[in-house]
């Protein structure tokens, strides 16, 4: 699956401190409470709402793999809106791009 250029990047400049942001990663993944495909969906709720939209096609791809429906990608994009505005609307093109794609 791939990661984007800036985690890439990350991965090849710092490989130190991306392991160890992926050991807490984990970590954090297993003492979760939710579900992979509810965690994707959540994951992917804030990085619309902070706007990170350059992992959203990895993550996106992790929620379909999960279950996940297109309409779910929407909502879950969306269920912001109230809170932050229209921001999250930007990242409608691209986790539909990449939820199309797989």
């Amino acid at each position: 699956m791939k990661v984007s250029k800036s985690f890439e990047v990350f991965a090849k400049e710092a490989p130190e401190v991306q392991s160890a942001w992926m050991e807490t990663v984990h970590k954090l993944d297993t003492a979760s409470k939710l579900d992979k495909k509810t965690e994707e969906l959540a994951y992917i709720a804030v990085m619309a709402a902070t706007r990170l939209e350059s992992g959203l096609p990895f993550h996106v791809t992790m929620a379909k793999t999960n279950g996940a429906t297109r309409e779910e990608i929407i909502s879950a994009i969306l269920v912001g809106l109230p809170a932050v505005g229209n921001t999250v609307i930007s990242a409608l093109p691209v986790a539909l791009e990449a939820y199309d794609e797989v």
